[in-house]
């Protein structure tokens, strides 16, 4: 059945762990762990402190969108409004409250989970949530944060979902949390919006 088919937390015996590099963000581990019958491996990965990306949908089912820098791809990419989750003992639900404010000036008043997913699971352990955001309006202009870095000038833009979807089909968009988010979103709004689960359901 359908319903079995899910993904399952499994705690194997570590048997050496280390932190070899400490960054500014993230940091890398070096861990040995024993899979029982095929042996002990030694794997190197990325620690991450998770983050969270807003599917902000308008009225005329326009996703919000932001044009952000990424130096690692040398790219300009599309991508859902987003943030690590960087304040201690925020909710998720509240990090993406802040993300969306933030990057896009807005407010949403209709939150609910879209998706969860693992970035790269065979390297590192950076978790995101995507929530839906719907009810959108303008953050008052007194109030708007001021951007820097990558953030600063970056342009926000509101396409139509079914382009989005396009363009992640084509090869056009290749943020994850984006093409991840507006797949979900077409596929939850095909089932009439059914699939959403509670703004604060557990990863």
């Amino acid at each position: 059945m359908a319903s079995d088919l899910a993904d399952a937390a499994t705690e194997l015996p570590i048997t050496a762990s280390e932190r070899v590099f400490t960054g500014r963000i993230w940091n890398v581990a070096r861990e040995s762990v024993d899979l029982g019958e095929a042996g002990e491996v030694t794997r190197e990965f990325v620690q991450h402190t998770g983050a969270v990306a807003i599917l902000a949908l308008d009225e005329a089912d326009r996703v919000v969108l932001v044009n952000q820098y990424r130096h690692p791809v040398r790219r300009m990419l599309w991508e859902l409004p987003a943030g690590l989750l960087d304040v201690p003992g925020e909710a998720l639900v509240e990090a993406a409250r802040r993300e969306l404010a933030e990057e896009a000036d807005l407010v949403a008043a209709d939150w609910h989970t879209l998706g969860d997913f693992y970035t790269t699971p065979g390297g590192s352990d950076e978790f995101i949530r995507i929530f839906l955001a719907r009810g959108l309006s303008a953050v008052p202009e007194a109030e708007r944060h001021e951007r820097e870095d990558e953030e600063l000038g970056m342009q926000v833009r509101r396409a139509p979902l079914d382009e989005v979807v396009a363009g992640v089909l084509a090869g056009r968009i290749h943020n994850p949390s984006t093409g991840f988010g507006v797949l979900a979103a077409a596929a939850a709004r095909d089932r009439d919006w059914s699939t959403l689960r509670a703004a604060d359901a557990p990863f």
